[in-house]
């Protein structure tokens, strides 16, 4: 269930949905289908327009709140600290924070920033992996390595994906205040999850974007980033619509 899920959500990001229905409608264009020739044309011009930082700006700018950025004014104490896992890049002769990839790296640096300004508090990294290699260990020994002491960390190192994060870690963190790290656009879903399993998490995000930063002559020209940070929001709106099916099959699910 699990493969098929990721393979199925992968399917439906912005590339290889446009990219596949493009290279259909192409094939059968060239039998002569107008209308395929059409449908070929729309695909490869709505991926196009998904890559300008002009059309990502717009799909963002109402998504990346800065109400869900940790205040530490607001909060003079907490007790946990979660760093959710994301992207690793598995390779044993490499340090760790270099098996690390930008999405990771940034949840940890927040966490660690966190650590250093609640000395008290419990830093909880997350995540499985690949190649016996987990997100978890990974940002564990990063986290040591940038100065948390090993006796404050904890892994939670067998979660495949976010509800399996919170089922997971729940039992560990109910009553306590637990600052919640993960990227900005993937915060709502995440806190919805933790919340499911009676979980009050304050949130911390990270991982912002500003297209509309760059100088003008940039905002219409496609680029892989821009490209880049819509797929992560197509992925956010593939997981909700999953988490949403999944309580209407049954409530308790997730």
């Amino acid at each position: 269930m699990l493969v098929f899920k990721k393979l199925l959500g992968g399917l439906l990001m912005p590339l290889p949905l446009f990219g596949l229905l493009a290279f259909i409608a192409i094939f059968f264009a060239l039998k002569g289908s107008k209308s395929a020739l059409f449908l070929s044309s729309l695909s490869i011009l709505i991926l196009l327009l998904l890559s300008t930082p002009f059309v990502a700006n717009l799909i963002l700018k109402n998504n990346e709140s800065p109400s869900l950025a940790f205040n530490s004014l607001k909060h003079p104490k907490i007790d946990k600290i979660v760093v959710l896992g994301c992207d690793i890049n598995p390779n044993p002769s490499l340090s760790a924070n270099n098996q690390l990839g930008n999405c990771a790296l940034t949840r940890l640096v927040e966490g660690v920033k966190l650590a250093k300004h609640y000395p008290n508090a419990q830093l909880i990294v997350s995540g499985a992996g690949h190649e016996n290699i987990t997100n978890s260990e990974l940002m564990y020994k990063t986290a040591i390595t940038l100065g948390v002491n090993k006796n404050r960390l904890a892994q939670n190192a067998s979660a495949t994906d976010t509800a399996e994060e919170a089922k997971l870690l729940a039992p560990k963190l109910v009553d306590y205040n637990v600052a919640l790290v993960t990227s900005v656009l993937h915060m709502p879903r995440a806190k919805d999850l933790f919340n499911a399993q009676g979980v009050e998490v304050i949130t911390a995000a990270t991982d912002y974007h500003n297209f509309a930063a760059l100088p003008w002559h940039k905002q219409f020209i496609p680029n892989a980033h821009a490209l880049f940070v819509v797929t992560q929001y197509s992925h956010e709106i593939i997981g909700n619509a999953w988490i949403s099916i999944r309580r209407w099959i049954d409530p308790e699910a997730l």
